[in-house]
């Protein structure tokens, strides 16, 4: 999935930041795999209380059976990391970078792990309640990560474009309307887009742990229906909402942003749903996007150059909530009783640690960063370009196109009359007549022009 992100936050930014892009997107794996190789697993699966693990430091005393265990959670890592960078694009310094992603997967994501996801922690406890003289244990229920890996990363993305304040151009100057910034390449958008919905494929059949077991290949292929028809549906409601109160036009950008929120959206109880459930959430997913797309920007003024903060943070709250109303065993909408209502509270609990936990903690590391003035590149590098002074590299150097071989000595050349139609051929303002060749504009001045 990595390989999908990069791809996709290039497109989206302009080309002198492309490799400040790229670079960063590979780090995020370099980076998350010393932190959760060193502190990061301990933190989240190592023994410990209800809050933290303290064991498995740098894999001392691992298992090696629980070594996949590792790397399962190292690309979750990973990918909350590199979410958060798409929306701090094209104005944070490398060097905050750096410090940020060391953070959020060596500590901020590890500890909500260990509180969701391990028999110790306290959402995963949860709590016991008698009703009717019958024992309901309540606990917190996040099959593939919406809220502990999307919500997460959405949030720190947002927490990290308001503390950066928008990129120059963002929001008009006198009516302070948001100002259009395109990306210089939508293939390679579509082609980054391409790769994470088919990653999302594994993304959420991985977290079954095994293909071995009893019935745990048909449940893989429950997961991937679930999370192909959720992405389908969402990207279709996302496209045609945004058709109905946007400008008429079929976005590819809107639709893409749509599915994959919708798959933000499944990851909370894919693997206990009906398939058309699956539709349901996952069209509720792609019309929370086009909302929180609208929200973040017009009402937060925030600036996300990926729409990340609307596509994980919307999506994974989605799917959180979508646990408590739409799952076989303990959802409103098929068991209408007290275990099922207790659910839903315990889910807002989740939402609640999530946003506490993720929130604090990300205000706190970048306004530091802010504070210690190294959050943001200079302006200058911020209107020129973060490439080539960071980096000493541009991802489309203007030497490396064109050739040499110029005007070819022989070529057909139409000169267009001086005296034919002076009204609509030959415009006089310049004092100059255009020649057409293959591939090449002469003139009867002094001028050659390859095109």
């Amino acid at each position: 999935m990595q390989g999908g992100f990069a791809m996709l936050e290039a497109g989206c930014v302009r080309s002198k930041n492309a490799t400040n892009i790229l670079i960063k997107n590979l780090l995020d794996s370099f980076i998350a795999g010393f932190s959760y190789w060193l502190v990061g697993y301990a933190f989240a699966l190592g023994k410990g209380n209800s809050f933290i693990g303290y064991t498995y430091f740098a894999h001392y005393g691992l298992q090696l059976e629980n070594y996949s265990l590792w790397f399962f959670h190292y690309v979750f890592a990973a990918t909350a990391a590199t979410i958060v960078s798409g929306s701090v694009a094209e104005r944070c310094d490398f060097i905050a970078y750096l410090i940020y992603s060391s953070i959020i997967t060596g500590f901020i994501y590890p500890v909500l792990v260990h509180w969701a996801w391990t028999p110790e922690g306290w959402l995963a406890k949860g709590f016991t309640y008698e009703h009717n003289g019958d024992i309901l244990t309540i606990t917190y229920r996040d099959f593939s990560g919406s809220g502990i890996v999307h919500m997460l990363s959405g949030l720190a993305a947002f927490v990290g474009a308001k503390a950066l304040g928008p990129r120059v151009g963002r929001f008009d100057d006198v009516t302070g309307k948001p100002c259009e910034i395109q990306g210089h390449s939508i293939v390679l958008s579509a082609l980054g887009g391409f790769i994470l919905l088919f990653g999302f494929l594994a993304f959420n059949a991985s977290a079954v742990g095994t293909l071995s077991g009893e019935g745990q290949g048909e449940l893989m292929s429950k997961i991937v229906t679930n999370t192909i028809m959720s992405g389908s549906s969402g990207g279709l409601v996302a496209m045609v909402t945004k058709y109905i109160t946007g400008d008429s036009k079929w976005q590819f950008t809107i639709t893409l942003n749509g599915s994959l929120a919708a798959m933000c959206a499944i990851c909370g109880c894919v693997d206990n749903i009906h398939t058309y459930i699956a539709v349901v959430i996952g069209a509720i997913g792609g019309a929370s996007y086009v909302f929180f797309n609208w929200f973040v920007l017009h009402k937060c003024r925030v600036d996300d150059p990926l729409d990340a903060v609307a596509v994980h943070l919307g999506g994974g709250f989605i799917g959180v909530l979508s646990v408590a109303f739409f799952h076989n065993e303990v959802g409103i909408f098929f068991n209408w009783n007290m275990e099922s209502g207790l659910t839903l509270a315990w889910q807002c609990v989740g939402i609640l640690a999530v946003v506490g936990w993720t929130g604090g903690m990300c205000v706190i590391m970048f306004y530091t960063l802010k504070a210690l003035k190294i959050l943001r590149v200079p302006l200058e590098f911020e209107l020129k370009g973060i490439d080539i002074p960071k980096h000493g590299q541009h991802a489309y150097p203007l030497e490396a196109y064109g050739n040499e071989w110029g005007l070819p000595e022989k070529a057909d050349v139409i000169v267009l009359p001086k005296d034919e139609d002076k009204g609509a051929r030959n415009r006089k303002s310049n004092g100059s007549n255009l020649a057409a060749s293959n591939g090449s504009l002469a003139s009867d001045v002094t001028m050659t022009t390859n095109i």
